[in-house]
């Protein structure tokens, strides 16, 4: 069952990972742009990576107290982490692109989206009954299941960020970029 749930948030912990090769006539302004919004976006990043740590590090077999108690606080960060992204966004402006504006609505709106998802799972995961193992089963099963939602909301946000030109600009700062993981060797 934490598994489950771990996975549904697996893809969260990189979302801001923009995959995209740089192009030579790099657009200064929309470097610029994309250079904002990373340097911002790292901290919400790390929000979001250290909430999906904090849920592995419960024991799967642990009490179902201390297990609701670290889901309800990582999706609230979760949450908060999403809504602070939107208002990133929103505050850059529209990317100098064509239909820039379109594009910035879009993505400020499916953020939001992902951050009132994520606020509704955390407050599925508070009404959990934990006197009941198999009840408190049932109700983490359903949450993850709601968790894997609104991760797929969040995905779609940062599609529509990663989109073309704008992706490509974001790809190439430090603040959008993830670090290598670790090689096991």
């Amino acid at each position: 069952m934490k598994k489950k749930l771990v996975g549904a948030l697996s893809g969260a912990a990189l979302l801001l990972a923009l995959t995209g090769c740089g192009s030579d006539d790099s657009n200064d302004k929309l470097d610029a742009w994309a250079k904002t919004v990373c340097d911002q976006a790292s901290a919400q990043t790390k929000q979001i990576n250290d909430a999906n740590t904090a849920i592995t590090k419960v024991d799967k077999n642990g009490k179902p107290a201390d297990v609701k108690a670290a889901d309800s606080e990582a999706f609230q960060q979760i949450s908060e982490a999403y809504k602070s992204l939107a208002d990133i966004v929103s505050k850059a402006g529209a990317p100098p692109i064509d239909n820039g504006a379109a594009q910035q609505k879009d993505t400020v709106a499916d953020l939001a989206k992902a951050s009132a998802a994520y606020a509704a799972v955390k407050t599925k995961v508070d009404g959990l009954d934990t006197a009941d193992q198999g009840k408190f089963a049932d109700g983490l099963t359903a949450a993850s299941e709601q968790a894997d939602t609104a991760n797929k909301t969040a995905e779609s946000a940062l599609n529509t960020l990663r989109k073309g030109e704008v992706g490509k600009a974001m790809a190439n700062q430090t603040g959008c970029k993830t670090p290598a993981a670790p090689s096991a060797s």
